[in-house]
């Protein structure tokens, strides 16, 4: 039998958010980059491939496809990112900020910007088992609770959270540091939740003040 085409989200929310990360990662200071320039054009290509076959077909095989390669994508770049930070800290430690204060001001937007698009990615693929399953209406349990589903008589039939959702899920959470209309369920949520909240308040705790209080 035939697989039953799904209609699934546009990818073009997910796809210019992962553009922007690598766009990011491109123009950050060469003091805080640890991975080659050429390494950011592959992964953007491997990436984005599967999203548009994705787009074209609704196959679930390249759903999957999909789906590991933007985790893998997420796990990369919160390692790189914890790097760079640390790397970062050692500067402001280590040595005088006063001669790369914009330097390090534009790193760790940068740096804070990177983190809110990536932890999106990666909860947008984690809950429910991504956007295919939440299309297919499929009954894992959520990881996330949305405000519309715990209140579905003030919200269209049938609604969905989107990328957007998410996106507006990893900036909350990186600015208030702490859960707002969007509850965790999940023990993986929560920790996904505290490990972004932690980059977000060590950016702009020690990196971003400090360099901000040195600025001529």
């Amino acid at each position: 039998m035939s697989e039953h085409p799904v209609r699934d989200e546009p990818r073009w929310a997910p796809a210019l958010a992962i553009l922007a990360v690598l766009g990011l990662l491109a123009v950050l200071p060469h003091h805080v980059r640890l991975m080659p320039a050429w390494v950011s054009y592959i992964v953007a290509l491997v990436v984005i491939v599967p999203m548009i076959v994705v787009t074209l077909t609704a196959s679930s095989l390249w759903t999957r496809i999909e789906q590991t390669v933007i985790m893998l994508l997420g796990a990369a770049y919160i390692a790189n990112t914890a790097a760079e930070l640390a790397d970062m800290i050692g500067i402001i430690t280590l040595h005088p900020p006063e001669t790369r204060a914009v330097s390090l001001l534009s790193s760790s937007l940068a740096i804070w910007v990177t983190n809110v698009l990536t932890f999106s990615l990666l909860y947008w693929q984690i809950d429910r088992g991504g956007p295919f399953s939440r299309a297919r209406g499929t009954t894992i349990k959520p990881d996330w609770l949305f405000p519309q589903a715990a209140a579905p008589e003030v919200t269209l039939p049938d609604w969905q959270p989107l990328f957007l959702d998410y996106l507006f899920l990893g900036y909350n959470t990186a600015t208030a540091f702490s859960p707002t209309d969007v509850l965790p369920l999940t023990r993986r949520a929560k920790m996904l939740m505290m490990l972004e909240s932690t980059i977000s308040l060590l950016t702009l705790v020690i990196v971003a003040a400090r360099a901000v209080n040195v600025l001529p």
